[in-house]
């Protein structure tokens, strides 16, 4: 049938992800670092997400299109909240676990360097809401490439903190809607957030921001960027 619906441009679209916080259908999602519209039939074409996008890379068309399914996006709702409770799959890798610190930790210099990892998974993809670590603790929520970039990550950043990474331009997942259930079903102290100078690093924080708002909880923010040659450039 012919009807409106969104179109994104990727050329335009930077990342930033704040479109598919605004689509309460579900419709749009991040892939490869670029905002896509997954299926017709989660769009209802009425454009919330056009005054979100601060790069204009949005906009209503007229074209052949699928109708609008009502239920279909209620399925997707309800698929994406169970997802959001559980584990991404069966594997014993992926078991919640408070780490035990060691100083038993040595690299080839045979300079005893010990992890300052509380806590296993650290994906954020992995990390369970419920997840009982997330009780009461100042959160490091940070771009997987920092941890390679900045030297001193573990003792500056990880330590006394419960440590979240990922990368919002290669995981296809909307973290916002995973964080604000965390944020909303514990008390978090504080949250840290590290990122690289990179563009797409940006929708990182974007959703960390957006998250926090949506759980109604007040909590400090501080944001930190690291360069690609491994230099603090703001903090």
């Amino acid at each position: 049938m012919l009807r409106k619906i969104v179109e994104v441009n990727e050329e335009k679209c930077t990342g930033c992800g704040l479109c598919i916080d605004a689509c309460h259908e579900g419709a749009l999602q991040l892939i490869n670092g670029k905002a896509r519209l997954i299926s017709d039939s989660y769009c209802d074409g009425l454009g919330d997400c056009l005054p979100k996008c601060p790069a204009d890379a949005i906009s209503i068309i007229e074209r052949e299109a699928a109708a609008f399914d009502e239920e279909a996006v209620e399925k997707n709702m309800e698929s994406k909240t169970r997802q959001l409770q559980t584990l991404a799959c069966g594997c014993p890798g992926n078991s919640v676990t408070v780490l035990k610190k060691s100083a038993d930790c040595s690299c080839e210099s045979g300079i005893k360097v010990p992890s300052q990892l509380v806590q296993w998974p650290c994906q954020i993809k992995l990390v369970p809401v419920n997840a009982p670590f997330l009780d009461n603790c100042d959160l490091l929520i940070a771009a997987d490439c920092c941890a390679y970039a900045y030297g001193n990550f573990h003792q500056d950043f990880i330590r006394d903190r419960v440590t979240l990474i990922g990368c919002p331009k290669l995981d296809n997942v909307d973290y916002a809607e995973k964080l604000t259930e965390m944020f909303r079903l514990h008390e978090i102290k504080s949250i840290t957030v590290v990122r690289m100078t990179v563009p797409c690093c940006g929708s990182l924080v974007n959703r960390v921001m957006q998250a926090v708002i949506n759980s109604g909880q007040d909590i400090p923010v501080k944001v930190v960027t690291i360069d690609t040659d491994g230099t603090i450039v703001a903090e």
